[in-house]
């Protein structure tokens, strides 16, 4: 089959690798009819998370249909599904507590390190572990490339909120405007937030975050925190949703805040330190949350939304390409050419 493989720093091809097959009762093959290039992919492009072998397949964001079945497993062929970005079992303590994502058996698709770990969904065919409690099935009538979004980004922006405590009345600050803080503009709306100050950089972003119902602000032309204190009467706001993952952002999401305040961080932190101290944190009352989401656990909900058009964030698609254009992909989505936000590859 054809996918899209890590070869080394800033450098990804697409070419021919063996066909995924079953390899224990619970597994299935699914053939991917949408997938797409990630924000979190960006960290393995750039060799900030290290380790990847090379020739692995790329990609943990995927839809299509079950094309085979291990004997385990009551998923029927035929079943058009959905995946979030990790399987998990469904059973064990941390999947009963809702956190499918630290699931004691799960695994990361598009991470193979030593030989061992998952191939990922930038391909025509992926293997999924433990489908019956991995994989959703995808109401029949929702449009595919929003579904698609349910089992990452649109699953991690509402989880973003909903860590934050985002409420009724609140006033929020969403720091990253990519795909996954434009998201989070959505969960914070969803939840109730009075106000929500949406900042970043980049033009089409920003436009998109308007529509969604958020105050923008400019970074690049404005002071993000004296306007944020601003339009709060000098206080700052009550939860900072920080959908980057890097230093900088974290700590113009710290600034922004209230004393008292919550800051709930969903972007994939490399960094070897946080942004702030202690005695910041003791000083300011700082509430922290920082996490990868349980996409499994709010997919489900989001999908039936989907489906029933109570939610849409069909905006955020702006780029759809086939997968042997896989390398230009990641050119395009890295370097945001072409007002790129979210890009679909069909295979």
């Amino acid at each position: 089959m054809r996918a899209i493989r890590f070869q080394e720093k800033r450098r990804v091809d697409v070419g021919t690798v063996d066909d995924p097959g079953l390899e224990a009762p619970t597994d299935v093959v699914v053939r991917v009819e949408r997938a797409a290039v990630c924000g979190s992919d960006m960290h393995v492009f750039h060799g900030r998370e290290t380790g990847i072998d090379a020739g692995c397949v790329m990609g943990h964001e995927f839809l299509g249909e079950v094309v085979d079945a291990g004997a385990d497993v009551k998923l029927p062929i035929g079943s058009r599904v959905v995946s979030p970005f990790t399987t998990n079992c469904g059973a064990c303590a941390a999947c009963r507590r809702g956190l499918t994502c630290r699931c004691e058996a799960g695994a990361l698709f598009g991470w193979v390190a030593g030989g061992v770990g998952l191939q990922g969904s930038q391909a025509e065919l992926v293997r999924v572990p433990l489908a019956d409690a991995t994989l959703v099935p995808v109401p029949e009538g929702t449009p595919l490339d929003e579904a698609l979004l349910c089992g990452d980004v649109l699953a991690t922006g509402f989880f973003c909120a909903e860590n934050g405590g985002v409420a009724g009345g609140a006033r929020v600050a969403v720091v990253g405007l990519g795909p996954v803080g434009l998201c989070a503009v959505l969960g914070a709306r969803d939840l109730g937030a009075e106000r929500i100050f949406a900042i970043d950089d980049v033009p089409e972003r920003l436009a998109i975050a308007a529509s969604f119902g958020a105050e923008t602000i400019d970074r690049s032309a404005v002071d993000p925190i004296e306007a944020v204190r601003a339009a709060t009467d000098g206080h700052g706001v009550d939860v900072a949703l920080e959908a980057v993952g890097h230093p900088d952002a974290a700590r113009l999401a710290i600034d922004v805040l209230r004393a008292g305040g919550t800051l709930s961080s969903v972007g994939v932190h490399t960094s070897p330190t946080f942004p702030f101290t202690p005695v910041e944190a003791y000083d300011k009352n700082l509430t922290f949350k920082i996490g990868r989401c349980p996409a499994r656990r709010l997919a489900e909900p989001l999908l039936s939304r989907v489906r029933d058009r109570s939610l849409d964030a069909s905006a955020l698609i702006t780029h759809r390409m086939s997968l042997e254009e896989g390398a230009r992909a990641y050119e395009l989505f890295d370097k945001k050419e072409d007002g790129c936000i979210k890009l679909v590859l069909i295979p």
